[in-house]
């Protein structure tokens, strides 16, 4: 079983592929979107979760996502035609740090998917390349909440504390006009679903000769999570502006 056939399954019953509920990703959108006429860019877009939400709240919204999954991108292609917003959404499969457009965005969106460009100070430059003028971006990583123990640093990476994640984003030029720091509710939720939802995949499908790696990866997963970094990762969105536009 690929990776990503595991994150697909594993991510069923919680398709924002990030701890938050519904609620904080519908009031990170509004305070994101400028207005309902808004050009959005997904980069490393998965189904199209975010983008999906965007165009069924906003009806003369248009998006384009951008990921490098054509499984992934074919799961958005289906949703939006179900929710009869296919017409307005475009998608590209392609490397997300490789993408370019003839026009700029309003909004460019990078929640959980900063690795695709070598951390958060290297997708801030490139969400700044397909902005237009006044527009935001809605950036979601990873922080150390509290001092992480060296096995979280091996499975998460050299992640900053709060502070420091916003004074480097502050010293890159950006101003933040709104954010959201998932809760305990919303981080343990979502890797409970996680690995609950793998799980009983694996359960439900006893003859399926992937039934033991799913099985595995769950149980991995949930050991790494309790017995590495569960004690000290947090996670932040922010919806940032240009200090000098």
């Amino acid at each position: 079983m690929e990776r990503e056939q595991i994150s697909r399954l594993a991510h069923a019953d919680h398709p924002i592929a990030a701890p938050l509920d519904d609620e904080s990703v519908g009031r990170l959108l509004a305070r994101a979107i400028p207005d309902d006429t808004a050009r959005v860019l997904d980069l490393g877009c998965g189904g199209g979760e975010w983008l999906l939400r965007a165009l069924a709240e906003y009806p003369r919204l248009t998006a384009e996502g951008v990921d490098i999954s054509e499984r992934a991108l074919d799961h958005a292609r289906a949703s939006a035609a179900r929710l009869g917003v296919g017409d307005r959404l475009t998608l590209h499969a392609r490397e997300a740090a490789r993408f370019s457009a003839r026009h700029r965005f309003d909004l460019v969106l990078c929640v959980g998917a900063t690795h695709a460009f070598g951390g958060l100070t290297a997708t801030l430059a490139a969400a700044r390349e397909h902005l237009a003028p006044g527009g935001r971006v809605l950036v979601g990583d990873g922080f150390w909440e509290r001092e992480p123990s060296p096995e979280a640093i091996e499975m998460l990476g050299d992640l900053s504390d709060l502070p420091a994640t916003l004074d480097r984003v502050a010293a890159d030029g950006w101003t933040p006009v709104g954010g959201h720091i998932s809760t305990r509710r919303e981080l343990d939720a979502y890797e409970w679903s996680w690995t609950g939802t793998l799980a009983a995949w694996a359960l439900d499908h006893p003859a399926d000769p992937d039934r033991a790696q799913a099985l595995e990866a769950a149980t991995a997963h949930r050991d790494g999570w309790l017995r590495g970094y569960r004690d000290s990762f947090g996670f932040l969105c922010l919806v940032l502006r240009p200090t000098d536009a």
